[in-house]
């Protein structure tokens, strides 16, 4: 048999790995639980010191937080990526939209996962076969999802300018704003 078993992860020379999440006791737990899966586990928690850990050390896998207190992690993965383009990364986030997923994929990220992810789920997301497909989802979305989605697809389009974003999607700046402030509808 060749290429990668499905929940391992792939033959790289170490298995370093950067957890950046602004959430202490979830980073604390997954670090422990990482480890224990064979894992050499550094923490981050904020863009800016997850950009330090990859500029000093580019892991071989990175979990990474879509938002944190001081920007968005999809700019950790973009560094990862110049820094180290074997690396394979995966976004969590506690507000999944399709257009972030699509960003988070473009930029390098292996897979998009949504909050709250276990173990299990990360070490085989980082550890799945490269033309892996994920399974459809059983419940599809409301048309108010829809139209939240297309929102922040042209929103991250837009490189995230909310002025820009309500220019072209025809509506009032301080009604986008209000959308972008609430979750994502079911």
């Amino acid at each position: 048999m060749t290429g990668l078993e499905i929940g391992s992860p792939p033959a790289l020379p170490e298995m370093s790995l950067l957890l950046v999440d602004d959430d202490r006791p979830f980073v604390t737990r997954l670090a422990r639980a990482m480890e224990a899966r064979g894992y050499s586990v550094r923490t981050a928690e904020s863009v800016a010191d997850g950009l330090a850990a990859v500029e000093a050390a580019p892991p071989a896998f990175a979990v990474i937080d879509m938002r944190l207190r001081d920007g968005n992690g999809l700019d950790v993965i973009a560094r990862l990526k110049e820094r180290r383009p074997e690396a394979r990364g995966v976004i969590l986030t506690g507000y999944g939209n399709i257009a972030s997923a699509v960003s988070a994929v473009k930029m390098g990220a292996v897979d998009y996962l949504a909050k709250p992810a276990d173990a299990d789920e990360i070490h085989a997301a980082l550890g799945a076969a490269p033309d892996a497909k994920p399974d459809l989802p059983e419940n599809p979305m409301s048309a108010d999802r829809v139209r939240w989605e297309h929102i922040q697809r042209v929103y991250e389009l837009c490189d995230r300018n909310v002025s820009e974003t309500a220019r072209r999607l025809q509506m009032h700046r301080r009604t986008l704003q209000r959308i972008l402030a609430k979750r994502a509808p079911r």
